[in-house]
């Protein structure tokens, strides 16, 4: 029996990252719109691409081309939540969507075609629905696999049956024959797809019907697995399969109180139940989860929404203690009416498998959780903190504490840049607070550091108030730190690396208060 390739409805958003950006900002879509990733234009409505407006412009050159250009951030997770809801829809009318990137999904379209009667009428009821949930003028294209319907659904227009092209069975290389060799790219094709396309333009090879034409066999022995899968896509046997997705499981649970409750007592009773059933139902999915979001909503119509992290994961008793602490304020203001529903979703998780404590437990750390854990329950959330490494220039604003199970997140992110900030390796001890200290010259004067970074004498030793004075072997510096020089409050100050004649390195700091020493290299 011939192999007959299944008939595939390609649903296309154009533009969807400026549509779903648009959509969230509440911007008109039709208006001139490029969103930025990283100083460059990643993609442009098409009021933006009628002014030169490209993927890979600079901002600078995309707003010099546009003076009333409206520039979004790019944000690939908002691409996805907004595509969420089109998929959703397709789903309750055709099983089996495949999503193969936001604003991009294929389905069979063999039954779509038999309950509306006939593909065309499918692919447009598909298109139409997809409108309906913000798409913004979706097109289908139906063809003998996904990579024929997706050229398909790129060469519709924007009006009635044009929205869907049907390219018929059997027909697939006839269709593709004209279209440029350059569609053959890494994103349709294996691996290493650009670099056959470009040797195949230097042999003269320009359209896809070229490619087909050529022996099937000679392709393979020139190119290998790659080179064939090419051949066939421009021959129009694709043999992709449509994978159907697997629709996430709602973990998330509820609960309504009615009437409204105002102790934090009688909620996180009312809530424990509800923790039992989420995390008996995080087990049954073969998960766990390490962090939840916890949604209160009042009587009066306020919402208080946090995210709550574990070390580890969440039981049902670490559940309603995040909530009672939610409910007294912790890290944020409380609520000042009663307390009409409880939500909790898990925000990140995790295999069980990777949470499993080994055959003889996992000894003192296993102790050391339960026994923090136990006193963060009777005392609150910041009871027990836990010392971190933030950013920032100087030492002590790298000191960050954070509570119990949370991670370190704040003002100062250690993974953004801190111009003057101290290289490593980093000293073993710093002094909290730091030593007050003297630094001699030769002559026995103070040593000082003018604006421009000059020393008045090269420090020979120093010491400590009340302390045998210390002679220095070696020095370096001085590095200067300045720190909010636009605003009225600057500060600047002298950093110098100095070893004593016992060896031991110190790190000494001049500023507006004298000199000091900060820290230690043990």
């Amino acid at each position: 029996m011939m192999w007959e390739p299944p008939r595939v409805a390609l649903l296309w958003c154009p533009d969807w990252p400026v549509t779903a950006a648009a959509q969230s900002a509440q911007v008109p879509v039709d208006a001139p719109i490029a969103l930025i990733s990283n100083g460059i234009v990643h993609a442009s409505s098409a009021a933006a691409r009628v002014e030169g407006i490209r993927r890979g412009l600079r901002l600078r050159e995309a707003q010099a081309r546009h003076p009333d250009l409206v520039v979004l951030d790019y944000d690939a997770a908002l691409d996805n939540r907004a595509f969420e809801p089109i998929i959703t829809a397709l789903e309750d009318l055709v099983p089996g969507v495949q999503v193969l990137r936001p604003g991009l999904c294929a389905v069979r379209v063999r039954g779509a075609a038999g309950y509306y009667g006939g593909e065309l009428p499918a692919g447009l009821f598909l298109a139409g629905r997809a409108d309906d949930e913000g798409a913004g003028g979706a097109r289908v294209g139906i063809a003998d696999g996904i990579f024929t319907a997706d050229q398909a659904a790129r060469r519709t227009g924007a009006q009635g049956n044009q929205r869907v092209h049907v390219v018929q069975a059997g027909h697939s290389a006839d269709f593709l024959a004209p279209l440029g060799i350059g569609l053959l790219d890494d994103q349709h094709g294996p691996a290493g797809a650009v670099a056959i396309v470009t040797l195949l333009r230097r042999l003269g090879i320009r359209t896809l019907g070229d490619v087909a034409a050529l022996p099937a066999d000679d392709v393979m022995s020139r190119f290998g697995a790659p080179g064939a899968r090419l051949h066939a896509l421009a021959s129009g046997r694709d043999s992709w399969p449509v994978t159907p997705r697997t629709p996430p499981q709602d973990l998330d649970v509820s609960i309504d109180f009615e009437p409204a409750l105002d102790r934090v007592d009688q909620v996180a009773f009312g809530v424990r139940a509800m923790a039992e059933r989420f995390i008996l139902d995080m087990t049954a999915a073969k998960l766990v989860c390490t962090a939840i979001r916890v949604e209160l909503d009042s009587d009066s119509g306020e919402l208080s929404e946090r995210v709550w992290l574990h070390p580890r994961s969440f039981t049902p008793g670490d559940v309603v203690d995040r909530v009672r602490w939610q409910l007294q304020g912790s890290g944020e203001v409380g609520l000042s009416s009663g307390i009409t529903k409880v939500r909790v979703a898990p925000e990140a998780v995790d295999a069980i498998g990777n949470h499993e404590s080994g055959l003889w437990g996992q000894g003192p750390d296993e102790r050391i959780h339960h026994g923090l854990s136990r006193v963060q329950s009777m005392l609150g959330h910041g009871a027990v903190l836990m010392p971190g490494v933030g950013g920032g220039r100087t030492l002590h604003e790298r000191q960050q504490f954070v509570a119990w199970g949370d991670r370190l997140v704040g003002e100062r992110p250690p993974g953004q840049p801190w111009p003057g900030q101290l290289p490593t390796p980093l000293p073993g001890t710093v002094f909290s607070p730091r030593h007050p200290v003297h630094v001699f010259s030769h002559g026995g004067a103070s040593v000082a550091v003018d604006e421009r970074g000059a020393l008045s004498a090269p420090p020979v030793s120093f010491s400590a108030t009340g302390t045998q004075s210390r002679t220095l072997t070696a020095w370096a510096g001085p590095w200067p730190i300045d720190e909010r020089w636009w605003s009225e409050d600057a500060t600047s100050s002298w950093r110098f690396q100095a070893v004593d004649e016992t060896g031991c390195a110190w790190l000494l700091v001049l500023d507006a208060g004298g000199w000091w020493a900060e820290a230690r290299y043990d």
